[in-house]
């Protein structure tokens, strides 16, 4: 099933409703996240297709190992979710991150090819221009069809770009009317977008999967070990696929969004109309309120 197929019509783009997640899901949050590397410390390979983040600081700027989290039980993929800060000092901090879904599946190319988008470059430039870090979660099929796009965000110190599949299908049935993938296929599947993306040229590629739907359980992460990956959801859902009013869509974030906020938005100008505009009136709200925008990385570092 396509990714544009309509919330009214039960159909989702992962954040129309509530991620369903499986019973391993607050186990799999209580592993402690790795430690940050120091700018010293020697790279690592971690899942194929990925890279160690760039510090901030040009080419020459050394270069730091994205955290990850520990599996959990019996080997599980680890899930990491909104952590609400320690109270007190530096851990109090309001932070908060912005996360956009790079939606397309596999038979879109057609639609593409016959002018939809399933790109929205103007908000990516918005973001850029009120210096916003953020991170996006893309699709292999994605990357293939917008590769200047998906190389210039990962360039960008601004963003880290994450896995959100190749295909866009589901990790476990049922998920809003996705097809479902295979268990034999699910790790296969998330490979073969991180080889998109080296394809592609794509910089900055961070060890995180976001399951499409947020639809997942126990199978699936035992699945997807091989992938090495965390698995990233989200607390706050933005509301912005198939939206057509603006301040509707900033309303649901600002009125979501705590300390430790993971928000789901869309990149998808055709599914996801308006969220160029809402992030124009979410940004500077946010930021009135004492928050800074982080990437995934930032705040899994925290822990």
């Amino acid at each position: 099933m396509s990714v544009l197929a309509a919330c009214g019509l039960g159909l989702v783009l992962a954040g129309c409703g509530t991620p369903a997640a499986g019973p391993a899901d607050r186990a799999a949050q209580a592993a402690a996240p790795s430690p940050a590397a120091s700018p010293d410390a020697p790279t690592s390979s971690g899942p194929a297709g990925a890279s160690e983040a760039p510090a901030r600081g040009g080419a020459g700027a050394a270069r730091r190992v994205p955290p990850t989290l520990a599996p959990g039980p019996g080997g599980l993929t680890p899930v990491f979710e909104r952590r609400a800060p320690l109270s007190g000092g530096a851990a109090a901090e309001k932070t908060v991150a912005l996360t956009f879904d790079a939606d397309m599946t596999a038979d879109q190319g057609p639609r593409a090819a016959g002018g939809e988008r399933f790109d929205n470059p103007a908000l990516i430039e918005t973001l850029r221009r009120l210096d916003v870090d953020a991170t996006v979660f893309m699709t292999g099929r994605w990357a293939e069809e917008y590769p200047d796009q998906a190389r210039s965000i990962g360039a960008d110190p601004r963003f880290e770009v994450a896995n959100h599949s190749y295909s866009h299908h589901a990790f476990r049935a049922p998920c809003y009317g996705l097809p479902t993938l295979g268990r034999a296929d699910m790790a296969a599947d998330v490979e073969r977008a991180f080889a998109a993306f080296r394809t592609a040229g794509v910089r900055d590629v961070v060890p995180y999967f976001r399951f499409p739907g947020g639809c997942y359980d126990d199978d699936a992460l035992r699945a997807l070990a091989p992938a090495k990956v965390t698995a990233v959801q989200w607390d706050v859902v933005g509301g912005d696929a198939f939206a057509k009013d603006a301040d509707a869509v900033a309303r649901q974030v600002l009125q979501g969004v705590r300390p430790g906020s993971v928000v789901v938005l869309h990149c998808t100008l055709s599914a996801a109309p308006v969220t160029e505009e809402a992030i124009r009136r979410v940004v500077p709200e946010l930021r009135a309120r004492g928050y800074r925008f982080v990437k995934v990385s930032e705040l899994m570092a925290a822990g």
